[in-house]
């Protein structure tokens, strides 16, 4: 009875936030409302704020969940990936970009963003700022498992180099929000581009 109790916490949440993006996009982050989330997610007003608060705890819900499953995605890239810095790190980094906009609109992901500067006090920034730190390390993880392997130079900090590399993508990802009309192969090919240059400094394989 408790599991399937569960499941069904877990069914309606997962509707509120289906719900909640959809609209979203549809009507705007500003424009959309709790009462047409709820009706849309077939739950009462009542029921939805058993969940969430406000309009901000939804959406920093809905970037926890994409957060959540490209981490889990790029623990099997980091588990065995392609033993080329360049490559691995696009397969990783490709890997997370193509997932964001999944979830979330352009818009979207500039709101979120916005709050978790503008408030950084609140859960919602501060649950921002642990979702960045995760996927940071997980870009360190993949430099250290290539240095383990020998394909990174066995003197090179990882994890400076790792984060550098995060640090860059997210900074790409931030301008690629920024501009509506950027289409998401122009951020793939930039970024590969910026760090095409680092993973060959770092390569214990030279290019003959």
């Amino acid at each position: 009875m408790t599991g399937l109790r569960a499941r069904q916490k877990a069914d309606r949440n997962r509707r509120i936030l289906e719900s909640a993006t959809t609209l979203f996009r549809e009507q705007g982050y500003d424009s959309a409302r709790i009462e047409d989330i709820a009706e849309r997610a077939e739950v009462s007003v009542g029921t939805l704020y058993n969940y969430y608060q406000n309009k901000g705890d939804i959406l920093v819900a809905t970037v926890s969940m994409e957060v959540t499953e490209v981490l889990e995605a790029g623990e099997i890239i980091v588990a065995n990936p392609p033993l080329n810095v360049n490559e691995a790190l696009g397969a990783l980094i490709n890997q997370y970009y193509d997932h964001s906009l999944v979830y979330l609109s352009k818009e979207m992901w500039r709101t979120a963003m916005a709050s978790s500067i503008q408030q950084p006090e609140t859960p919602l920034s501060k649950r921002y700022t642990e979702l960045d730190q995760r996927l940071c390390a997980q870009v360190v993880q993949l430099i250290e498992t290539l240095q383990r392997r020998g394909v990174v130079i066995a003197g090179v900090d990882a994890r400076a180099i790792g984060e550098v590399f995060f640090n860059n993508l997210n900074a790409m990802f931030i301008e690629f929000c920024k501009v509506e009309t950027m289409p998401l192969e122009e951020l793939k090919t930039r970024v590969a581009e910026q760090h095409r240059p680092i993973a060959a400094l770092i390569s214990s394989v030279k290019p003959v």
